[in-house]
């Protein structure tokens, strides 16, 4: 948790975590390896200095890595997994629900564990979904509408077999539907990241939340437009965080935006591990203050309740967690306490 220079304390529910694995033994082809390197590019450009990893490291971390940046470092109270399966770039795939499921199972009471799913595999692909909502009980999935799939480079939320999947998906009661919606990655097509499907699907599957991973990125207007009149649909500010330490006047603008047209009730955090640590994201958005022209401008500002709802209370209310009996159970577990001494020493 992270605790205030007053003692208070902030539930932190990190939205948007992988473990990946991106090896050059698992890369099957250029785009593997195209594709990690675009990934290590934004980490580069957009993390403080010493927070930057070496390439060997970031292609594959392991699982004791993630849990103390996650847990004793950065603050965070419980994490989701959310797969990119990536199947035509990588071997054994670059991150998917059975990887994920390893820390899951090591750490059920630090960890969310998502699905996915994939229209474009029919009815194997309904009944995988099925598959991982029996044995993993699911609550949400996954999204990558640009992934490639052979000769396929990308579907939309508005195509008739996406429905089908949606439909699926109220019926087993997964009811949180994560979209990557934001910058391109090599070598996927910028349009398939357009954020227009996201409005049809809302507007037809109103028992369904959806949650637009990086707030549509570098589309902000057209998200805020969709997610205003859209009550169902989210902002995840996983890659829009990161910019508060490169270019935080950019970043304020977008924060400005997204508080004056859906207000702070439907914005999540998300660090995006391992793109970027959580520890100085968390440290940053607690100390940011919007700046005074824009506060005019937008009517807006940066309160301490605003921060608790974006750091965990508005996640926590879509996966029906309660923040006080969640705290409760993981407070004197290893990372806690492992966490207490690292910081009681600084």
């Amino acid at each position: 948790m992270y605790r205030t220079a007053t003692g208070e304390e902030v539930f932190v529910l990190d939205c948007h975590s992988h473990l990946w694995d991106a090896s050059p033994e698992n890369q099957a082809n250029k785009y593997g390896r195209g594709w990690i390197d675009c990934f290590y590019a934004y980490h580069k450009n957009l993390s403080p200095a010493e927070y930057v990893w070496t390439l060997e490291h970031y292609e594959k971390y392991s699982p004791d890595d993630m849990v103390h940046d996650q847990f004793v470092k950065g603050y965070v109270d419980l994490a989701i997994l959310q797969p990119t399966y990536l199947i035509d770039f990588y071997k054994n795939g670059f991150n998917t629900i059975e990887q994920n499921s390893v820390m899951k199972t090591a750490y059920p009471n630090r960890y969310i564990l998502n699905g996915a799913f994939d229209p474009r595999d029919g009815d194997r692909g309904i009944e995988y979904l099925r598959r991982q909502k029996s044995e993993w009980d699911i609550k949400g999935v996954k999204l990558y509408t640009a992934e490639w799939r052979g000769s396929s480079k990308g579907y939309k939320l508005s195509d008739p077999e996406s429905y089908r999947f949606l439909e699926e998906c109220i019926k087993l009661g997964i009811k949180n539907i994560h979209v990557h919606k934001g910058p391109t990655i090599y070598p996927l097509n910028r349009d398939a990241f357009d954020v227009a499907d996201v409005d049809d699907a809302a507007s037809i599957f109103t028992d369904l939340n959806f949650i637009v991973e990086h707030a549509g990125l570098p589309r902000i207007e057209d998200f805020c437009w969709i997610a205003t009149q859209e009550s169902n649909v989210y902002a995840g500010l996983a890659v829009v965080l990161p910019f508060i330490q490169p270019r935080p006047r950019y970043f304020a603008e977008v924060m400005a935006n997204l508080l004056f047209w859906i207000g702070p009730d439907k914005i999540l955090f998300g660090s995006d591990y391992a793109i970027w640590e959580p520890k100085w994201l968390v440290e940053k958005l607690m100390a940011f203050e919007m700046p005074a022209d824009l506060k005019a401008e937008y009517n807006v500002e940066m309160t301490m309740e605003i921060r608790r709802k974006m750091l965990g209370l508005n996640a926590a209310r879509l996966y029906d967690i309660n923040p006080e009996e969640h705290m409760a159970k993981v407070k004197g577990d290893t990372f806690s306490q492992q966490a207490e001494q690292l910081y009681a020493t600084k």
